[in-house]
């Protein structure tokens, strides 16, 4: 094989391995759900205060699993509690 064809044939696998996503792209950042991580939103839960930041960048980084948390703490959940602290934190309300 002549060298020219040999530079011919690195050159088109480093454009076409290019053109492929990186894992980065491919992948979904992954969310553990971990319902301890939504304590700093107990006192609005509680009070019906406004939620904290630090309760809003919760509820965002665990928005994912917002239908599973609905579905396993239904009886201890205040439907209209839990929206109002959603809105405050301009999160969508999940269809669950």
């Amino acid at each position: 094989m002549k060298f020219t064809t040999l530079i011919y044939i690195a050159f088109v696998i480093v454009v076409v391995s290019s053109w492929a996503p990186t894992k980065a792209i491919v992948e979904e950042e992954k969310v553990i759900c971990y319902a301890k991580e939504l304590s700093p939103c107990e006192p609005a839960a509680q009070t019906g205060s406004k939620p904290t930041t630090e309760c809003c960048k919760k509820l965002k980084e665990q928005e994912s699993c917002l239908c599973g948390y609905a579905k396993t703490y239904r009886k201890y959940i205040s439907y209209e509690g839990a929206r109002k602290i959603l809105e405050a934190c301009a999160i969508p309300i999940p269809t669950c």
